[in-house]
């Protein structure tokens, strides 16, 4: 996805790529309504955890927390599908 890459590519702190990158994932969500076909919906899902691997390569301490918070069995989870 050109938009994660762009992203990463910035010359930003990683805690504003880090915000960039969720407020970009929470953008894709917001954008599924109920008139949203399930292939629409499988796209936003395999877009959202090329976002999240992003934000696994970004070495933060705030990465770090998110992912004890959210658990390491969802991000496996999320790479498994």
């Amino acid at each position: 996805m050109e938009a994660i890459e762009k992203i990463l590519g910035f010359k930003y702190s990683d805690s504003k790529k880090y915000d960039r990158l969720l407020e970009l994932d929470c953008m894709l969500y917001t954008n599924l309504g109920t008139d949203s076909t399930k292939k629409e919906g499988q796209e936003v899902k395999t877009k959202s955890r090329k976002i999240y691997q992003a934000i696994r390569t970004l070495d933060t301490e705030r990465w770090q927390l998110t992912a004890k918070q959210l658990g390491q069995s969802f991000i496996d989870a999320m790479d498994k599908k």
